[in-house]
Parts: C-alpha cells; sequence; structure tokens
C-alpha cells in the first residue's frame, strides 16, 4: 500500500496549527454500503517499549485475511498529549498499513473520529491523510456527551452531542449491559452510516470482531517483546 509521508510536528504549536488545518478536510459524509475489506487498527505500548500498530485486514464475509504490524521507537514518538494522540501513534499505523498485501477500502479505527476537541481523532486524522473512508470506535469518551440516557440492550444507541449540542456521534451498546463504546465518523462517512456500518460488523465480545482481533494481535505482538 502506497502511504504518503507523514508530517512530523517540532512542537505542540505546529501540532495544533496542522491539526486544525487537517480538520478542515474532514468530510462527515459518504456511506460504507459495498465496502467489503477493511483495516482494523489498533496500538499497544508500554514505557521503555517501542509503540507497536497492527492492522488486520478482514473480508466482511471471509473473515481476517492478513496481519500487518509497525513500530516506531520509544524515543522517536511525538509526546502523549491529551487530544494529540494521533502525532503519535499515525507513524506506527500507517507502517502497519504499508505491510498489507493490499489497500483497504476503509479503515476501522480504535479511537475518536470527530468526537474530538478540534473535530480531528486518530480515525479522521488517518482518513484525510490517506484519503479513505474512516470510523472511529473508542472505548472511552474522551469528548462530548450523550443526548440521553442509553437502554441496556444490546444495538441501542444514543447521540453524542458536543457541547454546542452538535452531533458528533453515537455512544453505542454492542452487547446487552456490557459498557458502551463511542462510534464516530473519521472521513468520508455520515454519522448514521458510521452507525450502521459498525452495528452490520460480526460482535461477539464488546468490540466489533475486526477490531477485537487487532487489539489481541497488538498485545501479542507488545509482549514478544519481552
Amino acid at each position: 500500500m502506497e502511504i504518503p509521508p507523514f508530517p512530523k510536528p517540532g512542537s505542540l504549536e505546529e501540532a495544533l496549527a496542522l491539526q486544525k488545518a487537517l480538520a478542515g478536510k474532514v468530510v462527515v459524509a459518504g456511506s460504507l454500503e459495498g465496502v467489503r475489506r477493511i483495516a482494523a487498527l489498533d496500538a499497544s505500548h508500554r514505557r521503555g517499549k517501542p509503540l507497536l500498530a497492527v492492522a488486520v485486514l478482514y473480508d466482511l464475509e471471509r473473515g481476517p485475511l492478513f496481519v500487518g504490524k509497525g513500530a516506531v521507537p520509544e524515543e522517536e514518538l511525538f509526546p502523549y498529549v491529551p487530544g494529540f494522540l494521533s502525532f503519535r501513534e499515525a507513524p506506527a499505523y500507517l507502517l502497519a498499513l504499508k505491510a498489507l498485501p493490499e489497500a483497504p477500502e476503509a479503515l476501522l479505527v480504535d479511537g475518536q473520529g470527530i468526537a474530538h476537541p478540534r473535530g480531528l481523532g486518530i480515525a479522521s486524522h488517518l482518513g484525510v491523510h490517506l484519503d479513505l473512508p474512516s470510523v472511529g470506535v473508542a472505548k472511552s469518551l474522551l469528548y462530548g456527551r450523550p443526548e440521553g440516557p442509553l437502554p441496556q440492550e444490546r444495538g441501542s444507541a444514543v447521540r453524542l452531542l458536543s457541547p454546542e449540542d452538535r452531533p458528533m456521534g453515537y455512544v453505542y451498546r454492542s452487547r446487552a449491559e456490557a459498557r458502551p463504546l463511542y462510534v464516530s465518523p473519521g472521513h468520508r462517512v455520515g454519522l448514521e452510516e458510521a452507525l450502521a456500518f459498525v452495528r452490520a460488523l460480526p460482535t461477539r465480545f464488546r468490540l466489533p470482531e475486526p477490531l477485537r482481533l487487532a487489539h489481541l494481535e497488538a498485545g501479542r505482538a507488545l509482549k514478544a517483546l519481552d
């Protein structure tokens, strides 16, 4: 897969300016209907170790096909600053995607899409950088608030609103009584279309299966460094 160079900001001010510029390029519209091959992305890191990212090439009809991995040494990582995670993790994700034998049609990312203080979570950042449709599925809330209580039933969802009451995604319960997930469009996907796509994914546990596999692979890769 051909990967454009990823700009590494030299300061937090540069990162902020770049983030705001890229947020202006995010397109919150589009459908994933007909998409078959996606890349599910997750990363794992422990102090003193490289940051390891995994891309699972997943066929929605056949299941997992291939696993690509990428690693960035700790000393080369952008500092950990809440709201700027994509500058830290994206270089490793891009290496993992480059290792895949073919390009995916869309990205499914463990992280935020537009549900972010400046509208550019890692799913949006990667989507704009690669010009690919992308969806963020986060395990915790970064920004915004649920529109109301979330029912305990499997598949239930309520809108996730910004402080200005702008819809940014959905709080989604993938399994009955399980902790919610936070689904937001990354790039070239509409709000409702992002939720519909995640709802349609195979889900045996809390995480949709492609992301669960990526999470397991990232954990195994990190353990292998011990």
